[in-house]
């Protein structure tokens, strides 16, 4: 009877170190996942950060819109229709954010009615390949491509005063293309007050320079003089003396 009553108390208090055991267990697993799954977010978060480092984050602003989109085909045949035309010195299709832009390059001795001529030309050339109702045209509230056609003489010597360049473009929002000649400027008198403003401060900055320069030209010419002077009296000084130790 005693021995049952050992055994039961045996087998009692090896219960409740089993039942201590798991919960000491349970509590010591559910304390490491708390530590753990922080560090470990925070692991996850900083080695995509470091991954992403130097890769731009892009979007899409345009999604839903360009439909239909201008296709790579398409374009190169406008590259190719424009180059064939007359008086087409040199040109370029480029798509830029959603915008084509056209640039050709007339002859160097055209005035402003032939160049916007020309642009007038270029554009009707890209529409007939893109219909500019399709393309070029907002429908529905859905965003589509802007166009422009860029139509400039003296491309090497933008300076001259025979240089002309004209812009004619199109917004998807617009019913019809605008010219602009914007080697004009709207304001002539404006824009040479202001080229006169430049030319002035040029000047007023090249003489300050020379001022400078000449400022630091004397101070250096009357250091070496004297420098001069005091290596003279030395010299003097050096004479004087051994005459003074043969008088004694």
């Amino acid at each position: 009877m005693a021995n049952d009553k050992v055994k039961s108390a045996a087998r009692k208090k090896a219960a409740g170190k089993k039942r201590n055991l798991h919960t000491t267990g349970f509590i010591f697993w559910i304390c490491a996942i708390l530590i753990v799954a922080p560090i470990a977010v925070l692991g996850w978060i900083l080695l995509s950060s470091a991954m992403d480092t130097g890769s731009p984050v892009l979007g899409n602003r345009y999604e839903g819109d360009l439909d239909p989109a201008i296709t790579k085909e398409q374009m190169t045949e406008i590259e190719n229709a424009v180059a064939s035309l007359g008086d087409v010195e040199n040109s370029s299709v480029q798509m830029v954010t959603a915008t084509m832009r056209v640039y050709a390059d007339v002859p160097d001795d055209w005035g402003v009615d032939a160049v916007r001529a020309k642009a007038d030309e270029i554009y009707s050339t890209v529409t007939s390949i893109l219909d500019p109702a399709v393309y070029f045209t907002q429908t529905d509230g859905r965003k589509m491509y802007d166009i422009e056609i860029h139509v400039y003489n003296l491309a090497a010597d933008r300076e001259s005063d025979a240089f002309v360049y004209v812009i004619e473009n199109k917004t998807s929002s617009m019913g019809s293309p605008i010219a602009s000649v914007v080697s004009e400027p709207l304001d002539a008198e404006l824009a040479q007050r202001l080229r006169d403003d430049v030319e002035a401060r040029k000047a007023a900055e090249e003489e300050a320079r020379l001022a400078e320069e000449a400022e630091a030209a004397d101070a250096a010419e009357a250091e070496a003089a004297g420098e001069g002077e005091g290596e003279a009296e030395g010299a003097e000084n050096a004479e004087e003396a051994p005459e003074e130790n043969t008088e004694g």
